[in-house]
């Protein structure tokens, strides 16, 4: 037997900011509330293939670069095309050194955090 990833916990100032920006970039939806933390997942819900997303309220994120970000793919369009739709959501730009010749794009959420958009499509 092997152990699977069901859920990931991001302390975040904002929950309520963050938990519309991730369900509208991922297609989840809200699952669950305890107390100011929401967890928010795929309608299936918990246990499914993907994990379910906590976002824990705290006075105290970590600062600086988180060390581990997501990767997002797109699944029915191309790069650019996401590229509109992830901004256009609250996303911005993020320079952590890039030199331009990178397949994939660095984003911000509206708090900061880290993660990349791809090149490829996923189904």
């Amino acid at each position: 037997m092997a152990c699977r990833i069901t859920e990931l916990v991001i302390d975040c100032r904002d929950p309520e900011k963050l938990a519309p920006f991730w369900c509208e970039v991922l297609g989840f939806v809200e699952l669950d509330r305890d107390g100011e933390d929401i967890e928010i997942g795929p309608a299936e819900g918990f246990g499914g293939l993907q994990p379910t997303l906590i976002l824990s309220r705290s006075d105290h994120p970590t600062p600086g670069k988180m060390r581990l970000h997501f990767d997002v793919n797109a699944t029915d369009r191309d790069q650019d095309a996401e590229l509109e739709r992830l901004l256009a959501l609250g996303a911005r730009p993020a320079d952590v050194g890039q030199t331009g010749e990178e397949s994939w794009v660095v984003l911000q959420d509206p708090e900061g955090n880290e993660f990349c958009l791809l090149r490829s499509r996923v189904g």
